[in-house]
């Protein structure tokens, strides 16, 4: 601050005497937009180059407790990490401070008639007594996505009730409404119910537990059972950030965003969930550069807390001003690209898929194309997915936002159909150590990412020249 201070000293004493005003040197000018952009950036983007970054994000996570989570030392070494390379790429970057609220649990236990069952609580359930509650098993008709689903559920009771299509809140709420002290949720899949929420802003729920499709359907036939269903849980209010750099060519009120989480369960790693998507971002934002020869400008963001509900996306979204908001052409996500047993996943932008909910923005359909034409020319037929809120791509469409992104499964099983089109085993999960500790380096599909880059790259580079194709629709 005190030499700052001296240099205006001087430079006023300079034009007082009369001295003639030096003038700032001149900013070069932009580069011409580039045709040749597209196959370029696809040629310098490699998987190799992702690569590494995820490597180093491995050893983030080894070196702070296993974990990249929120609130935690591999978080804030993740961000630095992300930082580092963006400055030392040219980017101006900023990481804006935001709260999250941060859910732990200190204990989960369920027993039935005095057995123990295996039990996971859902994320920001209640917590119960340090006794647990206590009451006869009763048993929720259907999925429980309707109040009329909880017609067999007593007051006091625990009820039971299957994963299905509604949110997982929306069931707890019918059980509270009924009079349950508790819920428990089945798994669609043979294994723990570890990646469920209730959703951070859940209220008027129960306590909720999940357990495996076994351990449900074995409970299913057990109504008036002793159930103690014991989850204490607690939820404190944690500061993240989340990174954003820009390029500083290309016109600022017609901006191409791209992200990924950067945030990791606290149960591991996070290597393909979601350093695989960070990776892939980083590697493209550096052959990229800062100035490249684009029409529009592009930005990079790297999200936090999106595994406690995607509050760092959320949070950016909601805070855009209306003018802010007509600034952003389009949102490309990136989530887990490099699953063991991966798809080729795009989300459907125009629900030509017809499932699960509807189409994107106007706009999102040519996202879609671009994305799946960039995976055709890496190599590989991809396949649509649907915008079932999941990740980072949620806000944007809830705010009119073109959005379209790349995906290789989760704990979704892979079908026979999509193993013979890509390869792998069918009838196990895309990712068998989806929110594991096992989701580490040696699990990656090397070829996935390596595919998942070039698609993105290639996508990214024909938006950033022009935003045109999205009037089609």
């Amino acid at each position: 601050m005190r030499r700052v201070r001296t240099l205006l000293l001087v430079a006023v004493t300079a034009m007082a005497c009369g001295a003639p005003a030096v003038a700032p040197p001149p900013q070069p000018a932009p580069p011409a937009p580039d045709p040749g952009l597209p196959s370029r950036l696809v040629e310098e983007v490699t998987g190799e180059g992702a690569f590494a970054h995820l490597a180093e994000l491995q050893r983030i996570a080894d070196a702070n407790g296993g974990n990249r989570a929120l609130g935690t030392p591999g978080y804030d070494a993740s961000v630095d990490y992300v930082v580092g390379v963006l400055r030392g790429a040219g980017y101006e970057v900023q990481t804006p401070t935001f709260d999250a609220r941060r859910f732990e649990v200190r204990q989960e236990q369920l027993t039935v008639d005095g057995g123990p069952v295996p039990v996971s609580a859902l994320g920001f359930s209640p917590t119960t007594p340090d006794a647990g509650v206590t009451g006869p098993l009763t048993v929720m008709a259907g999925e429980g996505c309707n109040p009329a689903d909880a017609g067999a559920v007593t007051p006091g009771s625990v009820a039971l009730v299957r994963r299905g299509t509604c949110p997982f809140a929306q069931k707890a709420t019918h059980a509270a409404g009924a009079g349950a002290l508790g819920l428990i949720v089945i798994n669609t899949a043979d294994e723990p119910l570890d990646d469920g929420t209730l959703g951070e802003a859940a209220t008027g729920v129960v306590p909720t537990g999940g357990v495996s499709r076994s351990a449900g359907d074995a409970l299913a036939g057990r109504a008036g059972a002793a159930v103690t269903l014991t989850l204490v849980t607690t939820v404190e209010l944690t500061p993240s950030r989340n990174v954003l750099a820009q390029t500083r060519s290309g016109n600022p009120d017609e901006v191409v965003v791209a992200g990924a989480h950067l945030d990791s369960v606290p149960e591991g790693p996070g290597v393909n969930d979601n350093g695989s998507g960070v990776a892939t971002l980083l590697e493209t934002a550096v052959r990229l550069g800062a100035n490249p020869p684009v029409t529009n400008a592009v930005r990079f963001a790297f999200w936090g807390a999106e595994e406690t509900g995607l509050v760092g996306s959320t949070t950016y979204v909601q805070g855009l001003s209306e003018e802010d908001r007509n600034r952003i052409a389009l949102y490309i996500n990136l989530d887990m690209v490099g699953s063991p047993n991966a798809g080729y996943l795009v989300y459907d932008g125009d629900d030509s898929d017809q499932e699960g909910d509807g189409p994107g923005p106007r706009g999102s359909a040519a996202i879609e194309r671009a994305l799946v034409e960039g995976l055709a020319a890496a190599g590989v037929q991809g396949a649509g997915t649907d915008f079932s809120g999941r990740s980072d791509y949620g806000p944007f469409i809830a705010r009119g936002i073109p959005s379209g992104g790349l995906f290789t499964g989760a704990e979704e099983v892979k079908s026979a159909e999509e193993a013979q089109r890509w390869g792998g085993t069918a009838g196990e999960a895309y990712d068998r150590c989806y929110h594991q500790a096992c989701d580490r380096l040696d699990t990656i599909d090397r070829t996935a990412v390596d595919r998942n880059a070039d698609a993105f790259a290639a996508a990214l580079a024909r938006f950033a020249l022009s935003t045109d194709e999205l009037a089609a629709g």
